[in-house]
């Protein structure tokens, strides 16, 4: 697998995600991903961006949970 930009070489690795929204802050340091050897670029797999995307759900719902009690 090559990267897209630079065309380096890309090795299973680990990469950060972080996400802002609606006053809620996600942030994972090491979420499995391909990372490229030359520039850095990284690119999540399906099944990662699933979980990341479940998760981030997950916490919008239980925040909106919140907002209903204040």
């Amino acid at each position: 697998m090559r990267c897209m930009y630079c065309h380096g070489e890309m090795k299973r690795s680990t990469a950060p995600f972080q996400i802002d929204r609606k006053g809620v802050h996600v942030r994972l340091d090491e979420v499995p991903a391909w990372v490229c050897t030359q520039c850095g670029e990284f690119y999540f797999e399906e099944r990662e961006v699933d979980s990341m995307q479940d998760l981030v759900k997950t916490v919008e719902e239980q925040t909106q949970k919140f907002a209903q009690t204040a």
